[in-house]
Protein backbone atom coordinates (compact mmCIF):
# COMPACT_ATOMS: atom_id res chain seq x y z
CA UNK A 1 0.00 0.00 0.00
CA UNK A 2 2.73 2.78 1.13
CA UNK A 3 4.45 2.20 -2.25
CA UNK A 4 1.18 2.52 -4.35
CA UNK A 5 0.39 5.58 -2.36
CA UNK A 6 4.01 6.73 -2.72
CA UNK A 7 3.58 5.65 -6.82
CA UNK A 8 0.46 8.11 -6.85
CA UNK A 9 1.87 10.84 -5.28
CA UNK A 10 4.62 10.46 -7.86
CA UNK A 11 2.02 10.60 -10.50
CA UNK A 12 0.20 13.76 -9.21
CA UNK A 13 3.08 15.95 -8.77
CA UNK A 14 4.07 14.79 -12.36
CA UNK A 15 0.49 16.00 -13.63
CA UNK A 16 0.18 18.73 -11.48
CA UNK A 17 3.47 20.01 -13.53
CA UNK A 18 2.15 18.94 -16.95
CA UNK A 19 -1.30 21.36 -16.32
CA UNK A 20 0.89 23.96 -15.31
CA UNK A 21 2.62 24.12 -18.27
CA UNK A 22 -0.42 23.55 -20.18
CA UNK A 23 -1.97 26.58 -17.97
CA UNK A 24 1.27 28.65 -19.21
CA UNK A 25 1.17 27.96 -23.14
CA UNK A 26 -2.67 28.96 -22.96
CA UNK A 27 -1.88 32.02 -21.35
CA UNK A 28 0.96 33.32 -23.20
CA UNK A 29 -1.11 32.29 -26.76
CA UNK A 30 -3.80 34.42 -25.53
CA UNK A 31 -1.92 36.91 -24.44
CA UNK A 32 -1.60 40.39 -26.24
CA UNK A 33 1.60 40.21 -29.20
CA UNK A 34 4.90 41.70 -27.54
CA UNK A 35 5.44 45.62 -27.96
CA UNK A 36 4.38 48.19 -25.73
CA UNK A 37 3.70 51.83 -25.68
CA UNK A 38 2.85 53.78 -29.13
CA UNK A 39 6.34 53.90 -30.67
CA UNK A 40 8.18 50.76 -28.96
CA UNK A 41 9.64 47.94 -30.90
CA UNK A 42 11.39 45.16 -28.97
CA UNK A 43 14.62 44.68 -29.73
CA UNK A 44 15.90 40.52 -30.49
CA UNK A 45 18.93 41.11 -28.19
CA UNK A 46 20.17 40.35 -24.26
CA UNK A 47 21.99 43.53 -23.69
CA UNK A 48 21.52 47.29 -25.05
CA UNK A 49 23.63 48.31 -28.23
CA UNK A 50 26.92 49.95 -26.58
CA UNK A 51 27.48 53.41 -27.78
CA UNK A 52 31.02 53.28 -28.06
CA UNK A 53 32.01 50.81 -30.86
CA UNK A 54 34.04 47.55 -29.73
CA UNK A 55 33.43 48.04 -26.35
CA UNK A 56 33.73 44.61 -24.85
CA UNK A 57 31.69 44.17 -21.16
CA UNK A 58 35.21 43.11 -19.86
CA UNK A 59 37.18 45.33 -21.53
CA UNK A 60 39.08 48.02 -19.51
CA UNK A 61 37.45 51.94 -20.54
CA UNK A 62 39.98 54.46 -20.68
CA UNK A 63 38.47 57.93 -19.71
CA UNK A 64 38.36 60.08 -22.61
CA UNK A 65 38.14 63.73 -21.75
CA UNK A 66 35.16 66.35 -22.37
CA UNK A 67 34.33 69.62 -22.40
CA UNK A 68 34.63 71.81 -19.47
CA UNK A 69 36.29 68.56 -17.89
CA UNK A 70 38.40 70.02 -14.95
CA UNK A 71 42.50 68.36 -15.16
CA UNK A 72 45.15 68.92 -12.41
CA UNK A 73 48.47 68.84 -14.02
CA UNK A 74 51.81 68.63 -12.44
CA UNK A 75 55.42 69.18 -14.26
CA UNK A 76 57.63 67.15 -12.11
CA UNK A 77 60.71 69.23 -10.24
CA UNK A 78 58.84 72.52 -11.93
CA UNK A 79 57.13 74.25 -9.16
CA UNK A 80 55.76 77.09 -11.37
CA UNK A 81 54.43 74.50 -13.30
CA UNK A 82 53.42 72.21 -10.92
CA UNK A 83 49.91 71.44 -8.94
CA UNK A 84 47.88 73.24 -11.70
CA UNK A 85 44.79 72.95 -11.57
CA UNK A 86 43.09 73.74 -15.49
CA UNK A 87 39.59 73.42 -17.22
CA UNK A 88 38.88 72.22 -21.19
CA UNK A 89 36.90 74.92 -22.62
CA UNK A 90 33.72 74.26 -24.82
CA UNK A 91 35.91 73.43 -27.84
CA UNK A 92 38.01 71.28 -26.40
CA UNK A 93 41.15 72.83 -25.85
CA UNK A 94 43.39 73.54 -22.67
CA UNK A 95 45.90 76.16 -21.85
CA UNK A 96 49.08 75.45 -20.18
CA UNK A 97 52.33 77.55 -19.68
CA UNK A 98 55.30 77.67 -22.42
CA UNK A 99 52.92 75.38 -24.35
CA UNK A 100 49.76 77.90 -25.32
CA UNK A 101 46.49 75.74 -26.28
CA UNK A 102 46.77 72.12 -26.98
CA UNK A 103 43.68 70.11 -27.93
CA UNK A 104 42.18 67.59 -24.98
CA UNK A 105 38.85 66.53 -25.99
CA UNK A 106 38.31 63.09 -26.72
CA UNK A 107 42.02 62.19 -25.56
CA UNK A 108 43.24 60.07 -21.90
CA UNK A 109 45.16 61.96 -19.33
CA UNK A 110 47.70 59.75 -20.89
CA UNK A 111 47.49 60.90 -24.42
CA UNK A 112 47.52 64.70 -23.03
CA UNK A 113 50.40 64.02 -20.67
CA UNK A 114 52.45 62.96 -23.82
CA UNK A 115 51.57 65.91 -25.85
CA UNK A 116 52.89 68.15 -23.03
CA UNK A 117 55.95 66.04 -22.64
CA UNK A 118 56.59 67.09 -26.51
CA UNK A 119 55.55 70.56 -26.25
CA UNK A 120 57.76 71.22 -23.18
CA UNK A 121 60.62 69.66 -24.45
CA UNK A 122 60.25 71.95 -27.79
CA UNK A 123 60.42 74.74 -25.17
CA UNK A 124 63.93 73.38 -23.87
CA UNK A 125 62.91 72.01 -20.78
CA UNK A 126 64.85 68.57 -20.54
CA UNK A 127 63.27 65.23 -20.66
CA UNK A 128 59.67 66.71 -18.94
CA UNK A 129 57.96 64.64 -16.34
CA UNK A 130 54.02 65.68 -16.57
CA UNK A 131 51.22 63.75 -14.82
CA UNK A 132 47.66 64.76 -15.66
CA UNK A 133 44.72 63.93 -13.40
CA UNK A 134 41.05 64.17 -13.46
CA UNK A 135 39.90 66.54 -10.99
CA UNK A 136 36.21 67.18 -11.75
CA UNK A 137 34.12 65.23 -15.04
CA UNK A 138 31.03 66.91 -16.26
CA UNK A 139 31.34 65.54 -19.66
CA UNK A 140 30.69 61.96 -19.10
CA UNK A 141 28.26 61.55 -16.47
CA UNK A 142 24.60 58.92 -16.59
CA UNK A 143 21.70 60.22 -14.92
CA UNK A 144 20.30 58.32 -12.22
CA UNK A 145 16.82 59.25 -11.10
CA UNK A 146 13.47 58.15 -9.61
CA UNK A 147 13.53 55.88 -6.15
CA UNK A 148 17.34 56.37 -5.51
CA UNK A 149 18.61 57.84 -1.74
CA UNK A 150 20.40 60.55 -4.07
CA UNK A 151 19.08 60.81 -7.31
CA UNK A 152 21.61 63.57 -9.96
CA UNK A 153 24.37 63.14 -12.37
CA UNK A 154 27.15 60.95 -11.40
CA UNK A 155 30.71 60.31 -13.31
CA UNK A 156 31.28 57.42 -15.33
CA UNK A 157 35.21 57.10 -14.98
CA UNK A 158 35.88 53.27 -15.83
CA UNK A 159 33.90 50.51 -16.09
CA UNK A 160 30.71 50.74 -14.18
CA UNK A 161 27.53 48.81 -14.18
CA UNK A 162 23.61 48.83 -13.01
CA UNK A 163 24.19 48.07 -9.72
CA UNK A 164 27.31 50.34 -9.18
CA UNK A 165 25.20 53.02 -10.61
CA UNK A 166 22.46 52.64 -7.91
CA UNK A 167 24.80 52.46 -5.31
CA UNK A 168 26.90 55.75 -6.36
CA UNK A 169 23.22 57.13 -5.59
CA UNK A 170 23.34 55.94 -2.46
CA UNK A 171 21.15 53.07 -3.19
CA UNK A 172 17.65 52.60 -3.19
CA UNK A 173 14.93 53.93 -1.41
CA UNK A 174 12.21 51.83 0.82
CA UNK A 175 9.72 52.49 -1.66
CA UNK A 176 11.98 51.21 -4.36
CA UNK A 177 10.62 48.71 -6.45
CA UNK A 178 13.66 46.62 -7.52
CA UNK A 179 11.84 44.66 -11.16
CA UNK A 180 11.07 48.50 -11.84
CA UNK A 181 14.07 49.66 -13.40
CA UNK A 182 14.31 51.40 -16.79
CA UNK A 183 17.86 52.58 -18.43
CA UNK A 184 17.58 54.59 -21.67
CA UNK A 185 20.44 55.11 -24.25
CA UNK A 186 21.92 56.41 -27.34
CA UNK A 187 23.72 54.59 -29.78
CA UNK A 188 24.39 54.52 -32.96
CA UNK A 189 21.42 56.92 -33.59
CA UNK A 190 19.17 54.98 -32.38
CA UNK A 191 17.38 55.45 -28.84
CA UNK A 192 16.81 52.56 -26.71
CA UNK A 193 15.47 51.63 -23.43
CA UNK A 194 15.51 48.52 -21.43
CA UNK A 195 14.03 47.09 -18.57
CA UNK A 196 15.77 45.73 -15.56
CA UNK A 197 14.74 43.75 -12.51
CA UNK A 198 17.26 44.30 -9.81
CA UNK A 199 16.33 41.51 -7.86
CA UNK A 200 17.13 39.04 -10.59
CA UNK A 201 20.28 40.44 -11.17
CA UNK A 202 21.26 40.14 -7.39
CA UNK A 203 20.52 36.12 -7.74
CA UNK A 204 22.39 36.18 -10.48
CA UNK A 205 19.80 35.19 -12.77
CA UNK A 206 21.25 37.17 -15.47
CA UNK A 207 24.25 39.48 -15.46
CA UNK A 208 24.66 42.95 -14.20
CA UNK A 209 24.82 45.13 -17.38
CA UNK A 210 27.23 47.80 -18.04
CA UNK A 211 26.01 51.11 -18.00
CA UNK A 212 27.98 54.15 -20.13
CA UNK A 213 27.86 58.15 -20.10
CA UNK A 214 25.00 59.48 -21.29
CA UNK A 215 22.32 56.72 -19.57
CA UNK A 216 19.73 57.82 -17.65
CA UNK A 217 18.53 54.96 -15.29
CA UNK A 218 15.18 55.79 -13.59
CA UNK A 219 14.56 53.31 -10.64
CA UNK A 220 11.20 52.46 -9.99
CA UNK A 221 9.08 55.08 -11.45
CA UNK A 222 5.89 53.87 -13.08
CA UNK A 223 5.92 55.77 -16.10
CA UNK A 224 8.78 54.41 -17.22
CA UNK A 225 7.55 50.90 -16.51
CA UNK A 226 3.96 52.05 -18.56
CA UNK A 227 6.23 51.82 -21.98
CA UNK A 228 6.26 48.31 -21.12
CA UNK A 229 2.80 46.84 -20.37
CA UNK A 230 1.95 44.83 -22.88
CA UNK A 231 5.51 42.91 -22.53
CA UNK A 232 4.74 42.25 -18.95
CA UNK A 233 0.75 41.33 -19.43
CA UNK A 234 2.77 38.68 -21.50
CA UNK A 235 5.62 37.97 -19.53
CA UNK A 236 4.74 38.82 -16.09
CA UNK A 237 8.05 37.84 -14.48
CA UNK A 238 11.23 39.25 -15.40
CA UNK A 239 13.82 36.89 -15.75
CA UNK A 240 15.38 38.12 -18.45
CA UNK A 241 16.56 42.06 -19.80
CA UNK A 242 13.39 43.21 -22.12
CA UNK A 243 15.54 45.29 -24.91
CA UNK A 244 13.28 48.23 -26.94
CA UNK A 245 13.77 50.69 -29.70
CA UNK A 246 12.55 53.62 -28.99
CA UNK A 247 10.57 54.97 -32.98
CA UNK A 248 9.71 58.44 -31.50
Amino acid sequence: MGTTHAAYRVFAKRLGILLCASSLLTACASAPPLGGAPGLDVVSASQLPTPIPGAGIHAARPYHVGPFDKLRIDVFGIEELSDREVQVDAAGRVSFPLVGSIEAAGKTPSAIEAELENALSAQFIRNPQVTVNLEETVSQVVTVDGQVREPGLYPVIGRMTLMQGVATASGLTEFAKVDDVVVFREADGQRYAALYNLGAIRRGIYSDPEIYAGDVVVVGESNSRRLFRDILAATPLLTAPIIALLQN
